[in-house]
């Protein structure tokens, strides 16, 4: 009588349960695993949970399963940690590109007569807390990123850039590491504005823009430091690799042709370049100095590059 009460009661859960002896061997089956597996109990009982779900992380099943036993106390899988143990179908085709429910499970210790003979197993359906937490965090990440980017040109921001150089001035100065820095204006912004219209000049700042992240190592810092000028961040660079960066940088800028609206543009860029000294003591120093270093290319007739003295 308890049996079937228990059978009946389990077959009304919105919840799987599943129990298995010691040998793995499925002992009892209820409803929710019959729709979402499409397997009925009379299929399945009997068999091993291996052979029904093939897909299971053997190894790691055998040791839950052995924890439980020897210590006779639930353990929990959630679906952070392992998005499903079980390929079980759910019902929210529409909300997930998952094709399995997201699940939590949880292991129980079934004793008789103060041993530990089966193994009840129940799965939650947790598909919808998984989908919703994956497109919060989501969002959360496209909240963050867009705090740390420039919209036009994807680059990082001012704010951003300047708290890479605080760290990365911090770690030189504390690691007696070399930092350099380079600070690159394009020429003649202002002219090509009024020439070619803000959305021509938007056109060459963001093709500007790709063509330097394409020149740069993968820890280097590019950001648009305000209006028509850039700046790099080179950890671990000396002066000279900084000034060879900085060259092939103006270089390709004056090579690359900018087309739009069926006309070619060119531009070129003045750059100044500086490494930390040590008489620099915060960051703002290393900027200052790059920063003279630009305008005395500029004043030198654009499209140089000088480094600091």
């Amino acid at each position: 009588m308890q049996d079937v009460l228990g059978i009946n009661i389990s077959d009304r859960l919105n919840t799987g349960v599943l129990i298995l002896d010691n040998d793995f061997n499925i002992i009892m089956w209820n409803r929710f695993l019959a729709v979402h597996s499409n397997k009925t109990d009379v299929q399945v009982i009997g068999n091993s949970i291996f052979s029904v779900f093939p897909e299971l992380p053997q190894k790691w099943f055998e040791r839950k399963i052995s924890s439980v036993i020897q210590l006779k106390t639930q353990s929990f899988c959630g679906w952070e940690q392992r998005h499903h143990l079980f390929e079980l179908s759910h019902s929210r085709p529409i909300t997930t590109d998952s094709h399995f429910m997201a699940q939590n499970c949880t292991f129980l210790p079934v004793e008789v007569a103060g041993t530990v003979e089966q193994i009840c197993i129940l799965i939650e359906d947790v598909t919808d807390v998984c989908h919703y937490q994956t497109q919060l965090n989501k969002a959360l990440e496209e909240l963050a990123l867009s705090n740390r980017i420039d919209g036009l040109t994807q680059s990082f921001n001012r704010k951003h850039w300047e708290e890479c150089l605080a760290k990365e001035f911090s770690r030189a100065r504390r690691y007696s590491h070399n930092v350099a820095l380079i600070m690159l204006d394009l020429d003649q912004f202002k002219l090509l504005n009024d020439t070619f219209g803000h959305q021509g000049g938007d056109k060459v700042l963001i093709d500007t823009a790709k063509v330097i992240s394409e020149l740069l190592r993968l820890g280097d810092i590019f950001g648009r430091y305000g209006g028509e000028e850039f700046a790099v961040i080179l950890p671990d660079t000396n002066l000279v690799g900084a000034q060879e960066v900085a060259e092939r940088i103006r270089h390709t800028i004056a090579e690359n042709i900018i087309v739009y609206q069926e006309r070619n543009i060119t531009v070129t860029v003045s750059i100044g370049v500086a490494v930390i000294d040590e008489e620099d003591t915060r960051y703002e120093d290393l900027i200052s100095r790059a920063d003279i270093a630009l305008y005395k290319a500029k004043s030198m007739g654009r499209n140089r590059v000088c480094l600091a003295e």
